[in-house]
């Protein structure tokens, strides 16, 4: 085992489950939940933090903001506790409690959103929120993981490149749609691969992110209100949008069988599983990528009645995401 000193050293690359024997599914899926921040947005900060002290944009008094619905704070809230950075988060009702505690106990501070924009859904909220903030105020810096090159970079030159050493013959990679990040850093690097794979994107229905109507999303992560500017559709073979329901019975299958996953990764393997269901033949090899894992969830997606009764209480909730 690797001795660190810093939390970003260290990262599980190279852990896949066959979701054979637990769903029946001929799936590999990638975990990318076994680092410090609990989630692949760890890759993303990282880029994006080291790029902007390169950048001198991160100076003495700066104050780093961002918008997230969760695990892009908890992984900025990591590295700037490690670096001896401010970082301030701005969230909204969706975020899960221990999310937004968890952020604080790394000494991060957050800011809550609650309250929809009649357009832009709890994400145009936010990200006019940070905006106002940046321009009142000259120490905050804005990473804006939204149009940020880092965000799709880091997985162009980690996640993709590590799917490919271990599966020299994968012909379709599913990929959960959010910021897109990560979806676009695989899927330009597989375009250039010598070896041609199938990219399927897999989104939330009621997000925009490739068109449609705007829609109630109650499980942060993935989907969007607002289209995503790094999102080039051509990069994107096939999509699957996954309504929440089947994402919370993906979700509590895996955990019958020992596995807690995330909101984000029951998503992703419900929309594999539409996919193969319909397109999968004997030796294809498939991989999804789990971006993060279950404890979060808990007091939500693993709770009994939930999401029924987090509407009854939360009226709020039920606008647009």
């Amino acid at each position: 085992m690797p001795v660190i000193s810093d939390p970003v050293q260290f990262n599980e690359e190279e852990l896949y489950v066959d979701l054979r024997a637990a769903l029946g599914l001929p799936l590999y899926l990638k975990c990318e939940g076994f680092n410090f921040a609990g989630s692949i947005k760890i890759k993303a900060a990282t880029e994006m933090v080291d790029a902007a002290e390169r950048d001198g944009l991160l100076r003495p008094g700066s104050v780093l903001v961002e918008s997230s619905s969760g695990n892009l704070g908890v992984a900025l809230s990591v590295i700037a506790a490690s670096r001896g950075h401010r970082f301030l988060c701005v969230t909204d009702a969706r975020c899960n409690e221990p999310t937004i505690r968890l952020m604080e106990a790394l000494g991060s501070e957050v800011h809550v959103i609650e309250e929809p924009d009649p357009r832009g859904g709890f994400l145009g909220a936010r990200m006019a929120y940070v905006g106002a903030l940046c321009a009142s105020d000259d120490r905050y810096v804005w990473l804006n993981q939204y149009t940020n090159h880092g965000n799709w970079k880091a997985h162009y030159r980690t996640t993709a490149p590590a799917i490919g050493r271990r599966f020299p013959h994968l012909d379709v990679l599913f990929v959960g749609a959010g910021t897109t990040g990560t979806l676009m850093g695989c899927a330009r690097w597989f375009w250039q691969w010598r070896h041609r794979v199938r990219i399927v994107a897999v989104d939330s229905v009621g997000s925009v992110s490739f068109g449609g109507a705007p829609g109630r999303r109650m499980i942060p992560g993935l989907g969007t209100s607002v289209p995503p500017r790094l999102l080039d559709e051509s990069y994107v073979d096939d999509l699957v949008r996954v309504e929440e329901s089947d994402t919370v019975l993906a979700c509590r299958r895996l955990a019958a069988r020992g596995f807690l996953f995330g909101g984000s990764t029951g998503t992703v393997i419900s929309g594999a599983g539409q996919w193969l269901a319909e397109h999968g033949h004997k030796g294809l090899t498939a991989v999804a990528i789990a971006p993060d894992l279950g404890e979060r969830y808990l007091d939500t997606v693993y709770r009994e009645g939930w999401p029924s009764d987090a509407l009854e209480r939360e009226p709020a909730m039920a606008r647009l995401a």
